[in-house]
């Protein structure tokens, strides 16, 4: 089901025409109409609109037939998988993964330094 069969739907459930629902939400019945028809997505104030009207979420709205991505789980991909997806992350979320990285890896590099030059004798 697409998104504006989706509103139509709701619309339809609540006994409300398209012209009431358009004045609800702030657009002409025109282009309310091609929200339905798919012609045109709505904006995210409409979303938000359309969502409180029919009482419920945005993420329902734009997802009627509940297909969500599904959660990705790290821990049984391989290292090069892991870094490809590190790497479609935002700038500012990728860099924070790398520093930390870095920070143990130093870590790490201090320790064998110590057992092997310090600890030892």
């Amino acid at each position: 089901m697409t998104i504006g069969e989706y509103i139509k739907k709701l619309r339809k459930q609540k006994g409300l025409q398209q012209k009431e629902v358009a004045i609800e939400v702030g657009l002409s019945q025109s282009n309310y109409n091609k929200v339905e028809n798919d012609h045109r997505q709505p904006s995210i104030e409409v979303l938000n609109k359309l969502a409180k009207l029919f009482d419920v979420t945005i993420d329902q709205l734009l997802n009627p037939d509940d297909h969500l991505p599904k959660v990705v789980t790290v821990e049984d991909k391989t290292a090069n998988e892991k870094i490809k997806l590190i790497e479609q992350l935002e700038d500012e979320d990728r860099n924070v993964i790398y520093s930390l990285i870095d920070t143990m890896l130093t870590k790490k590099k201090f320790q064998d330094f110590f057992q092997q030059n310090i600890a030892v004798k």
